[in-house]
């Protein structure tokens, strides 16, 4: 982040507010976001917490999201602890703080999901998809707009390669000559995003709640099986794809199984995948994380330690039955359809 809340003040913080006694703090790695860092917190009574700190003062929408979802029956969520006064969030500084139980598993990342997960992830996440949700949570939620502004990003970027004034560790050089090797390559997932939006808007699918970023990162599984959606911090009404993207997807080399895909789907239940916003949505995705890594390993020196790690899973998007390899894979797909 870039103002470090000192752990004495989150300590102080949940003390007062949420009548949480903390005995320690413990830093998590998680997640590529720079302006968010997330502890767990142990208690004097012998109780875990998640604590996420966000840079800036953001809306409660996502944790009034949660309390929705839960209060509808999915259990496969992680309400907020409310302070002593009932509120979902409080401002610390210039960061917004959330408190939630701990749950004491492994992510989608590092622990494969078993045949019935996989069936209870389909299970919840049609749930999602087909809650009908009340005025004020549809009011306080983006909408799809299909925006083209990673698409400009990324152009702007293969541009500024050939222009020089980035950072020069070895992180760094080693990024730009990727990309300038691979820019032809880069171009064409730009473009035909740029196509395919044009396409998906003029179908005008059906607009459902959705996730937007339901990877294996954001899926827990704890110690007794169970399975739980995490981090609702961007969620939005668009078309179902928007979800349904990610499985099969193979975001950091997992979730690529076709097995998976079809156990998953035995859970969801019968549907009508659009395959035009399918590879859109996947080249899109992909389309923002090549800006987001760039941003943050070109153009600035942050995330020290990191780097390599960052630029690993940089590289790990292009690998054989990554997320290029898929998207491009459901392009020849879509193509072979008859669908442009």
């Amino acid at each position: 982040m870039s103002k470090k809340i000192p752990p004495q003040s989150i300590a102080e913080c949940l003390d007062s507010q949420y009548g949480i006694s903390a005995t320690n703090l413990i830093p998590l790695d998680m997640g590529a976001d720079i302006n968010a860092s997330t502890y767990k917190v142990e208690t004097q009574d012998g109780s875990t917490y998640f604590v996420k700190l966000k840079q800036g003062h953001h809306s409660d929408i996502s944790v009034k999201l949660l309390v929705f979802l839960n209060e509808s029956g999915i259990q496969q969520v992680i309400p907020s602890v409310k302070t002593v006064d009932g509120k979902l969030t409080l401002h610390i500084n210039d960061c917004t703080l959330s408190v939630y139980p701990f749950v004491d598993g492994q992510n989608g990342f590092s622990c494969g999901l078993s045949g019935d997960q996989w069936i209870l992830l389909g299970k919840a996440l049609r749930q999602v998809h087909e809650l009908d949700l009340t005025p004020w949570i549809k009011n306080h939620i983006g909408k799809e707009m299909y925006s083209n502004k990673w698409r400009e990003a990324a152009s702007a970027l293969l541009d500024k390669q050939m222009d020089g004034g980035l950072v020069s560790d070895e992180v760094a050089v080693k990024l730009q000559a990727f990309i300038k090797e691979n820019r032809s390559l880069i171009h064409h997932l730009v473009n035909r995003a740029e196509h395919l939006s044009l396409l998906v808007q003029e179908q005008s699918p059906k607009f459902v709640l959705c996730h937007s970023d339901i990877h294996g990162g954001n899926v827990l599984i704890d110690q007794s099986g169970s399975i739980f959606i995490v981090d609702w911090d961007e969620p939005i009404i668009a078309p179902k794809e928007r979800d349904l993207m990610f499985i099969g997807g193979g975001v950091a080399n997992v979730w690529n199984d076709p097995r998976e895909e079809e156990l998953f789907y035995d859970g969801y239940g019968k549907t009508s995948i659009d395959k035009v916003a399918l590879a859109y949505y996947r080249y899109e995705r992909i389309v923002v994380d090549i800006v987001e890594y760039a941003q943050v390993l070109l153009f600035t020196l942050a995330r020290g330690e990191d780097r390599e790690k960052m630029y690993k899973q940089f590289l790990d998007m292009f690998e054989p039955n990554g997320v290029v390899d898929i998207a491009l894979k459901t392009d020849d797909e879509l193509k072979h359809g008859g669908k442009q």
